[in-house]
């Protein structure tokens, strides 16, 4: 079993470390613990330890995992999201992070509308142009932003990206420094502040914390190697 409490006391060293690299204050940045694979009870462990805010990006996994936990946590949908599964995400998530189409978008307000809910939404962007990854591209998040006049179920707070896999953390900059860019953008398209910005993952969440990152979702850091996930 991981010791979380201890790998979590480590992470908090680090963020507090780059955001003062960034002239930023620590409680800027809230840390998601993405729990993926882990089960019930390790989740209820990092409860223990101090973590409020976890990501699933299964449905399916979290419609059994969710009510096996403590009942004080917020949820966040980090996942690719397909329309048959709205449903089940506005009941299970207080915020959807990976909106990646208009299409979804209405999808989403729809189900909203029928549950008498109001969803915290992030637009997912692809700054990196890999065909690999889910998202709009930085231009068409821009333009998709009059949309969500449609859409008055949905709250959009921001913005979310995934940057490139790399041994390099480095070579991860310019895409976040892309995603807020593309957040300047969106906040004169809508003419309302977006205050999230969802990125950076165990391997490079301090880049995106001097980004400006308010948002990051660590799931190694804290919990060790997914293989192990449910092993002693």
């Amino acid at each position: 079993m991981p010791d979380i409490a201890a790998n979590l006391a480590a992470v908090n060293k680090r963020i507090a470390a780059a955001c003062d690299r960034a002239g930023r204050a620590p409680d800027e940045v809230q840390l998601m613990a993405v729990g993926k694979k882990f089960t019930a009870d390790i989740i209820a462990e990092a409860a223990d330890a101090g973590l409020t805010l976890f990501g699933e990006n299964r449905i399916q996994e979290a419609r059994v995992k969710i009510p096996e936990c403590p009942g004080h946590l917020r949820w966040h949908f980090i996942g690719h999201l397909q329309t048959n599964k709205c449903r089940d995400a506005v009941e299970l998530f207080s915020m959807i992070h990976a909106v990646d189409s208009v299409h979804l978008a209405a999808e989403l307000n729809k189900r909203c509308d029928a549950a008498a809910k109001v969803m915290p939404v992030l637009l997912e962007v692809n700054v990196s142009g890999e065909g690999t990854k889910h998202g709009f591209a930085p231009k068409a998040a821009v333009e998709a932003i009059g949309a969500f006049d449609d859409f008055p179920q949905l709250e959009l707070h921001g913005l979310m990206t995934m940057a490139p896999f790399t041994r390099a953390p480095e070579s991860t900059r310019p895409h976040f420094a892309k995603l807020a860019e593309v957040r300047t953008a969106c906040e004169d398209a809508l003419g309302a502040p977006l205050p999230e910005l969802s990125m950076g993952m165990s391997s490079d969440f301090e880049i995106a914390i001097e980004e400006g990152a308010t948002l990051i979702r660590l799931g190694t850091s804290l919990f060790g190697p997914r293989a192990a996930a449910g092993k002693d």
